[in-house]
C-alpha cells in the first residue's frame, strides 16, 4: 500500500467519524469514544504528510548541491 492509498484510507475513516460525531451531538449523546479516535487518526494523518513533506524538503535540498 502507498503512502497516499494509507492517506484516503485515514481520510475515509475520519468523514466516517466526523459523521458520527455530529449525529451523536445533534442527538445530545455521549462521542467521547468517538472523540479519542478521530484525535489518533488525525495524528496519523499528520505523522504520515510530516514524513512526506521532510522528504519533499531534504530531497529538494540534495539536488540543489
Amino acid at each position: 500500500m502507498t503512502r497516499e492509498q494509507y492517506i484516503k484510507i485515514l481520510q475515509r475513516e475520519l468523514d466516517r467519524l466526523n459523521k458520527q460525531i455530529d449525529l451523536k451531538i445533534m442527538a445530545g449523546a455521549d462521542y467521547s469514544k468517538e472523540s479519542k479516535e478521530h484525535k489518533i487518526v488525525i495524528r496519523k494523518m499528520q505523522q504520515h504528510q510530516r514524513k512526506t513533506f521532510f522528504n519533499q524538503l531534504f530531497s529538494s535540498l540534495t539536488l540543489q548541491f
